[in-house]
């Protein structure tokens, strides 16, 4: 078996790695978090937030894999299991059931919120020690933060 050897020093590695996996929980769990949402909005808004919620679930999922890919080219391994994240969260659960599309959207956006501090903090946290991965954290934030201002409109 081969390691994959990182182009960053030891420490510039840690504090990326860090900010890396943090990354990937708050976006596995968003894109659950909206899945479960989507699956039980209703209301008189019922079908454009269902839409609005797919959107936030496929740019969580899609930033989720480049984020774990980006940690193994610098050598970390991502740990996107459920009891990981599970462990991991920030987000509350929402309640089993129907839930109401202006709940919803407060829900979201306040979430939302949340994962755009955290990744705030990483992208700053990356700046130095691996602009590459920076970026990265740039592209998710500009994305959560448009999602977040679409949630926003709608209260």
């Amino acid at each position: 078996m081969s390691a994959i050897r990182s182009p960053l020093s030891d420490e510039a590695r840690t504090i990326t790695g860090e900010a890396l996996q943090g990354a990937l929980i708050d976006l596995i769990d968003l894109s659950l978090f909206a899945k479960q949402l989507h699956w039980n909005v209703t209301g008189r808004t019922f079908r454009s937030v269902h839409h609005q919620l797919d959107d936030v679930v496929e740019l969580a999922r899609r930033y989720a894999d480049q984020t774990a890919e980006r940690a193994v080219a610098i050598g970390v391994n991502p740990d996107g299991q459920s009891t990981t994240v599970a462990r991991g969260t920030h987000l509350h659960g929402v309640e089993v059931g129907y839930v109401a599309d202006e709940k919803v959207v407060r829900l979201v956006t306040e979430v939302l919120a949340g994962v755009i501090t955290r990744m705030r903090t990483r992208m700053d946290a990356t700046e130095k020690p691996d602009p590459v991965t920076q970026d990265l954290i740039i592209d998710i934030v500009h994305d959560l933060e448009e999602q977040h201002w679409m949630f926003q409109a709608m209260i």
